[in-house]
């Protein structure tokens, strides 16, 4: 159960495993445009798989849509962030100027919320800050320098002018024959089976 847990996890982030009894990673397919790229990502969906990914030299409107990708969850990481900063920051002032080195400025009481706003909303950006790129990295299963895509000569193109869609063979849909089929069916130039024993070449 844990297992399976952790590779819904991982899945969610774009991290997929391949299969263990012949190390077939999936598929990998090229298209020609991104036109092309993002109608045969609403294909996939429409026809079942979840577990695929698309790779373009820069960003393409409407992709997240396509693949049926919802709104970033981010946000929830820079909110938690935020928060987190709210409690340190008070906490600081308070502790600096009650506890650690108190001060008796004209019988003034020791801690006062507000000369300590400027700080406490400094702590709240910076802390957001922290966890926004925290959460940024994770759920993008970052960093990650092994890749078995990385593997494929044709994949290099994905940084100039290539246009990608990964189907992962952990998908409960996969199945390596017809899976390519429907990838030619769609559009795809060339359908590349991507294998990966977990070791990276030196």
């Amino acid at each position: 159960m844990i297992d399976d847990l952790t590779r819904q996890v991982k899945a969610s982030m774009g991290i997929f495993e391949s299969r263990e009894e012949d190390d077939v990673y999936g598929l990998l397919a090229e298209f020609s445009n991104p036109s092309t790229l993002m109608h045969a990502a609403e294909s996939v969906r429409e026809r079942g798989y979840s577990h695929f990914d698309t790779h373009s030299p820069f960003p393409i409107h409407g992709m997240d849509r396509a693949m049926g990708l919802g709104n970033s969850k981010v946000g929830y990481f820079t909110f938690g962030g935020g928060l987190t900063g709210l409690i340190v920051g008070y906490w600081l002032q308070w502790w600096t100027a009650a506890v650690d080195y108190p001060l008796n400025i004209s019988g003034k009481p020791l801690f006062a919320i507000e000369p300590s706003i400027p700080i406490i909303f400094e702590v709240v950006v910076l802390f957001s800050a922290f966890g926004a790129v925290a959460g940024m990295f994770a759920l993008n299963g970052l960093p990650r320098p092994y890749h078995p895509l990385f593997y494929s000569e044709r994949f290099k193109k994905a940084t100039d002018d290539g246009f990608f869609l990964h189907i992962a063979a952990s998908d409960t849909q996969f199945d390596q024959n017809d899976t390519a089929q429907m990838l030619r069916d769609i559009g795809a130039l060339n359908v590349e089976l991507i294998q990966d024993d977990g070791v990276a070449d030196a």
